[in-house]
């Protein structure tokens, strides 16, 4: 295994000229837990022979986009940026909204900048080696990263909606920070943390880059690098734990491709996606038992319903992890939905084919978060972590206002949890899909 990385062409690859205005020529792409990890102790085990989060030309800075374009558009490759959950238009779509003090974008909006992520005395607390064990114990810098990419993201929200270069400095800020530190990840949780963070520092990063002129070209590459050698190794392949470890951390794969202009890794990410959906949302066309996981490590019935928690009555929208507890079973619908909704920004339609299976898992789920009672054949009649976390309303734009399927229990949690916070990897989404239609779809 061999990871190129060409010093020289780092400094280069960052072209300012090579980012086209165009912005809607898509890619169009054909293609806190218990558990442990077998790869989670110290380096990049997980990674597969080759180059990986290298584009084409082999080098890990990203490939032809410029760092210090202002108005996005596309790379060589074929990346639209800014284009990691919300893409230009939406952006401006919501800008407006604010400007007229419109609901419920303006409340999202001042809800994002009273709380202390927005806060322009933030102070990031990088650490060289971030040391995760099962729910972040021992915590080592996990608290950190996670609340530091949560406000670089947050800064960089703050800056494209108000204008105020304070945030954008902010938001580079945070992120030098931890570029200039990090070196891996480490101990039980190091996969599904870098799933996490690793999903959620490019969100930043993406609209920092490529609205706003004021990140230096130096910086950009040194945080690249750190995407590609502290967080891609750890996500991916994959992972054989819980489907919520897997689907975050192919939410942070697919993330750092967009960042990395990397299509190989694009790629790997979406094939991931295909696989591990099916595996974690049930739908009676799958049979008697849900699809086994890709990783293998539950083949027959009674691994597969161990797998499920000892669930042994399968009906529409089901999780995996439902008889586990829905706090973790909606990190794993977050992660699902993110990354359509990255792919769906790149020209790449993962939505339609898993319409149906996406739909169930938000509308089963919803219910109980709703407060409806929990049948004697479900989980032996107890479902626990039943509140809802704020991940609802990408799903609910895509599925319900886009593509006009009812989903009447999910409605109900958006109504009555706007405007979304924090928590992991689902960020501020009443402030950036709230009734967005199909802003950005070209």
């Amino acid at each position: 295994m061999r990871i190129v990385i060409a010093s020289a062409i780092l400094g280069l690859v960052l072209c300012v000229a090579c980012s086209s205005s165009s912005g809607d020529a898509a890619r169009g792409a054909g293609s806190g837990d218990v558990d442990g990890s077998s790869s989670a102790d110290g380096g990049s085990s997980a990674v597969d022979d080759g180059a990986i989060g290298t584009g084409d030309s082999g080098a890990i800075g990203m490939g032809d986009g410029g760092p210090s374009t202002s108005d996005g558009g596309t790379t060589m490759n074929g990346f639209r940026h800014p284009g990691i959950l919300v893409d230009r238009e939406q952006l401006d779509f919501v800008k407006a909204k604010i400007a007229a003090s419109a609901a419920p974008w303006k409340a999202a909006f001042d809800a994002a900048s009273a709380n202390h992520y927005g806060s322009l005395t933030y102070t990031a607390a990088p650490v060289p080696n971030v040391g995760c064990g099962s729910y972040s114990n021992p915590d080592i810098g996990c608290t950190a990263e996670k609340s530091d990419a949560a406000a670089a993201y947050t800064h960089a929200l703050l800056y494209y909606f108000s204008g105020n270069a304070a945030h954008a400095q902010k938001a580079i800020e945070i992120m030098n920070a931890w570029s200039s530190v990090l070196t891996t990840h480490s101990l039980s949780n190091a996969p599904v943390q870098s799933g996490w963070v690793g999903a959620v520092f490019p969100r930043a990063a993406e609209i920092i880059r490529y609205t706003y002129n004021g990140w230096a070209p130096a910086d950009v590459t040194r945080f690249g690098k750190m995407l590609h050698d502290a967080y891609l190794p750890f996500v991916i392949n994959g992972a054989r734990e819980n489907g919520n470890w897997e689907l975050s951390e192919i939410d942070a794969a697919i993330a750092i491709a967009v960042f990395l202009d990397d299509k190989a890794t694009f790629d790997k990410a979406v094939a991931m996606w295909r696989k591990r959906v099916p595996a974690y949302v049930y739908l009676t066309t799958d049979g008697p038992l849900p699809v086994a996981p890709p990783a293998g490590n539950a083949v027959g019935q009674q691994q597969i319903i161990a797998f499920w928690y000892n669930q042994t009555t399968f009906t529409d929208g089901l999780a995996q992890e439902t008889c586990r507890d829905l706090g973790h079973t909606q990190y794993g619908l977050a992660a699902i939905i993110n990354v359509a909704e990255t792919a769906r920004i790149q020209g790449v339609d993962l939505y339609t084919a898993e319409a149906k299976r996406i739909a169930a898992g938000m509308e089963f789920h919803a219910k109980f978060l709703n407060g409806a009672a929990v049948p004697s054949t479900l989980c032996g009649g107890t479902l626990t972590a039943v509140t809802a976390d704020p991940m609802w309303e990408i799903g609910f734009n895509a599925l319900a206002t886009r593509l006009g399927m009812p989903l009447p229990q999910t409605q109900q949690v958006i109504t009555r949890i706007r405007p979304s916070g924090v928590d992991h990897h689902m960020e501020w989404e009443t402030l950036t899909h709230a009734e967005l239609g199909s802003v950005g779809i070209h």
